[in-house]
């Protein structure tokens, strides 16, 4: 291995991935590294300025100059961090967020272009190179085995995710709670309900995605009462807890309901989901009533919650 090597791999790639290609309007009209700024703020939603410095090893001067622009152009808000009044937090506005999820939807689009070039057969090579270049060009090569929240994207459904959906809530209910096959015939319905008659305007699943496989679910549909939405299938795969993937997932939920008009937000669970509940109770959710039930061959105590999309919650 020498220098050229490396430098070359580096002309290749950018080749590849277009990153210089900015008539394909990837990340027109912003440059690289604004964008890079954007997916940072968008994923991190309460972030200093300080710690955007770092995170991306910029010098202070450009990076104030970035974050000056996205202000005038009503991108984000500054005001004094919460954690230290001498140091600026930053936030994406409305305007800000769809404008991320503008470029991350061409980026996802153009990566899966890509991909979509690369037989099956050699895709989880491929995962292991880029994952062996992570390791070891890493500073802490730790870090990178550890997988982050950071690492975690939310995307709309592929070719098989719905499927997906169904045999990871029937597996990991069975396993876990001693769900019987009842509770895959009531996931299929809601899946096959879905599937066939959905408005995309007002109804939507997210798959969260861990280094290129499903570790996640959660659907909003239209609920019978009006201007209600329903939340309904969050699921988090056992080895990818711990990573604030069922936060992230609920988050999408709310922001994406309260976006396009609805007056609540409403779930059903069971009282045996602890985990599930403090995630709906961190996001504002309130218990309005519940009742001792018998299905999935379980012995339940079913729950319904509320959230005010536009109010406290209370």
């Amino acid at each position: 291995m020498t220098v050229q090597d490396i430098r070359a791999f580096n002309r290749f790639y950018t080749n590849v991935i277009g990153a210089l290609d900015y008539s394909r309007h990837l990340y027109a009209p912003f440059t690289l590294t604004e964008s890079r700024v954007l997916y940072e703020l968008a994923h991190s939603p309460r972030t200093d300025a300080a710690d955007l410095r770092t995170e991306l090893s910029l010098d202070a001067g450009y990076l104030s100059r970035i974050l000056n622009r996205f202000e005038q152009d009503g991108l984000v808000e500054r005001a004094p961090s919460e954690r230290d009044p001498r140091r600026r937090q930053v936030t994406l506005t409305e305007r800000g967020r769809e404008t991320a999820a503008l470029l991350a939807e061409r980026a996802d689009e153009s990566v899966g272009a890509l991909l979509a070039t690369v037989p099956e057969a050699d895709r989880p090579r491929l995962s292991e190179a880029l994952h062996t270049v992570r390791t070891i060009l890493s500073e802490d090569p730790e870090d990178v085995r550890r997988s982050r929240p950071e690492d975690v994207v939310l995307r709309e459904p592929g070719p098989g995710d719905l499927g997906w959906i169904v045999q990871r809530n029937a597996a990991l209910y069975a396993a876990e709670y001693g769900f019987n096959a009842d509770y895959e015939g009531l996931v299929a319905r809601i899946v096959a309900d879905f599937a066939e008659d959905h408005d995309p305007h007002l109804e939507r699943v997210w798959i969260a995605e861990l280094d290129g496989r499903a570790v996640g679910c959660v659907m909003c549909v239209r609920d019978d009462a009006p201007g209600t939405a329903r939340l309904r299938l969050l699921l988090v795969d056992p080895d990818a807890r711990g990573l604030r993937i069922g936060d992230q997932l609920v988050a999408a939920v709310v922001e994406f309901a309260r976006g396009v008009g609805y007056r609540d937000l409403v779930l059903w669970t069971n009282d045996i989901l602890g985990a599930a509940r403090r995630i709906y109770q961190r996001h504002g959710f309130v218990l309005v009533a519940e009742k001792p039930h018998r299905s999935f061959g379980q012995d339940l105590v079913g729950q319904d919650w509320r959230l005010d999309l536009h109010g406290t919650g209370e």
